[in-house]
Parts: C-alpha cells; structure tokens; sequence
C-alpha cells in the first residue's frame, strides 16, 4: 500500500502505522482492533512514559475516529497529549519528536507586499467618463 502524499514518514507516523498494522484483525471489532494496536511493541514506551494515559487516550480516540477526517474529532485528547511533551520534554527521543522540533525552528517567511501601479498614480483633478 503507497501512501496517499509524498511526505517521507515521519518517526512518530511510522509507529503509529505500525500499531495499526498489529491491531489489524478484519473479524475482531472496532474495540478489539484498538485495544490490540494499543498493545503494539513499537508504542511501550510511548504508553508507559510520563504522558501514557494522555497518548493512550489520543491513539484510542484516533483510532476509533468516524470523522470524516479521521481524528478530527479528537482535539481535546490530543492537545493533553501535547502539554504532556511541552511538560516533559525530555521523557522523549529526539526522533520522535523530530516533526515537532522542526517546525519550531523553521523562521517566519517575511513577504514585502508591493502595491499595483495604478494604486500609485496620483489621482487626475478632472477625470474624463
């Protein structure tokens, strides 16, 4: 399976695909599938550092997401799980966080707005219609 966008996998969302993949049994419920991605290997130190209950809740809430776009309708979990990481920043690998530190330090494009011509040309005193 290709992924839809040409983005390179980040860390964090080649574990999370990971866990997905291990929970994925096509006869077991949407439950069960959770619990069981839940459970990955790849994700123990993720669910059993300082912020587990906080990822456990956001994963769980992704993964059972109906939303059109899916976790969508998990803002609330998601951004307990994100003032976990600001509080605990150094519980995590720096390749986990990597997408996150990035953005950081990414510096604000400037732009110079110039003005059309005509928006500087003085206004005649009799125009003609």
């Amino acid at each position: 399976m290709t992924p839809h966008n040409s983005q390179p996998a980040t860390p964090m969302k080649s574990l999370i695909a990971e866990a997905v993949a291990y929970g994925n049994n096509e006869n077991e419920s949407l439950d069960e599938k959770a619990q069981k991605a839940l459970e990955c290997p790849c994700i123990a130190d993720l669910r059993n550092g300082p912020c587990g209950i906080q990822f456990s809740d956001a994963f769980l809430c992704f993964l059972k997401s109906a939303a059109e776009e899916q976790g969508s309708d998990c803002v609330h979990p998601f951004v307990a799980l994100q003032n976990c990481i600001k509080a605990n920043p150094d519980a995590f690998s720096k390749d986990i966080l990597e997408e996150e530190v990035k953005k950081e330090e990414e510096p604000a494009q400037e732009y110079r707005i110039i003005p059309p011509k005509w928006s500087r040309e003085s206004p005649r005193a009799n125009p003609k219609l």
